[in-house]
């Protein structure tokens, strides 16, 4: 049986991979679970799957998260908390929001374990010292984005990794695909959090909104599989049932085809290289099904350029385009400027930025706060003269 520390249980991710869990008790046993804030769903999982640990972020529910607990349950909280969970089971399913999710991957991966990513900002930002801890002995990342979990699978059947030609990353492409950049002058925050086929977090729905979401994926797959930037392209598939595809020399293309559901690549990054016996996102090929593909807007979504830009750069650009990009978003959900500023915010951002060394930990820090204030300046700055459009 193997131990899996599901770290950001309560939210989108999390709480899909406890339907997985529980859909297969003889393989997975839960030794701990974390959350930041969300109390009341972090002690009914607790109450559920018996954990040994409960990590809970937010430091003043300490006393609600122990008092709720099962008995001999030890509580844990903060940073140091969720490092500890990190390192006490066979698989970490790393499902932390934004740039906090960094500590857990740093800690999985040095521990020699599993790490069940779906956190894509801590690879992003943190990509050279993650690539190091990547090394220790028994460390692995088994990626749980849809489009990355199937890039992985398409490669399982890839003897001689030299036959890629390139990796094609879908997207869906969002709820404002077909808009023009006049018509988004003027959407709304519900306007973008309305994904036509995912049901997601708020912060990774409006990436979606933006395809910032497909722009760090493309960053994300460069470190995944070590594929250079100019072989990594975008595709729109509206239906998100092609969620990758990779293109051999030969002209030859594999594809991984389902129903969109993330418990399928949920259930595939925790129990690989053994297939869950539970058929999430099955399709019935007895339906007529049409499947379309036409390239990404580039002009509408800007953030796109803006991923590639900061990806070929390297270093801490990475870091400085999701410390943004966090800041931005927060801004738009709060009603403090319009959706189209996002990618403005971003750019005017990494005007700042300067190509700098970025070896441990402590720099990757120091990166992601330099941006996140230079970005807090410029959201300030344009919210003087933008409002955002009532809900």
């Amino acid at each position: 049986m193997r131990s899996v520390s599901l770290l950001g249980s309560t939210g989108s991710i999390g709480t899909q991979a406890v339907d997985v869990l529980l859909g297969e008790p003889d393989r997975f046993r839960v030794v701990a679970l974390a959350a930041q804030s969300s109390t009341e769903v972090l002690l009914s999982q607790a109450g559920v799957l018996r954990p040994e640990i409960v990590v809970i972020g937010d430091e003043s529910l300490y006393g609600v998260v122990r008092d709720g607990v099962p008995p001999g349950t030890e509580v844990l909280v903060g940073i140091p908390g969720l490092v500890a969970a990190a390192a006490c089971a066979d698989v970490v399913l790393n499902a932390v929001v934004g740039f906090a999710g960094l500590p857990v991957t740093m800690a999985a991966l040095e521990a020699g374990k599993r790490l069940a990513l779906a956190n894509k900002e801590s690879l992003i930002a943190g990509a050279p010292v993650v690539q190091k801890a990547r090394r220790t002995p028994g460390a692995e990342i088994v990626p749980v984005d849809s489009e990355h979990c199937a890039v992985h699978q398409c490669l399982a059947a890839v003897d001689d990794l030299t036959a890629v030609a390139r990796l094609l990353l879908t997207a869906s492409g969002g709820p404002f695909r077909g808009r023009s950049p006049a018509e988004l002058q003027l959407v709304t925050v519900a306007d973008a959090l309305a994904h036509p086929t995912w049901s997601m977090g708020p912060k990774i729905t409006i990436d979606s909104s933006t395809l910032m979401n497909k722009g760090l994926e493309v960053i994300e797959a460069h470190e995944l599989f070590g594929v250079p930037y100019d072989r990594i392209d975008i595709v729109v598939h509206p239906q998100s049932i092609v969620h990758s595809m990779v293109e051999l020399r030969d002209g030859s293309t594999l594809a991984q085809l389902s129903n969109p559901d993330m418990r399928l690549p949920i259930g595939y990054a925790l129990g690989w290289p053994t297939r869950s016996a539970i058929p999430f996102g099955a399709l019935d090929w007895t339906s007529p099904t049409t499947l379309t593909f036409e390239p990404p807007d580039r002009e509408v979504f800007r953030c796109i350029d803006l991923a590639y830009d900061a990806g070929i750069s390297g270093g801490s650009a990475p870091a400085w385009l999701s410390a943004a990009n966090e800041i931005a978003v927060e801004a738009f959900l709060a009603g403090r400027m319009t959706w189209s500023g996002i990618a403005d915010v971003v750019a005017e951002t990494l005007e700042g930025w300067r190509d700098e060394p970025v070896e441990e930990v402590e720099s990757v820090l120091a990166a992601d706060e330099e941006a996140r204030v230079r970005a807090r300046a410029v959201v300030s700055r344009r919210c003087r003269t933008i409002r955002a459009p009532r809900r």
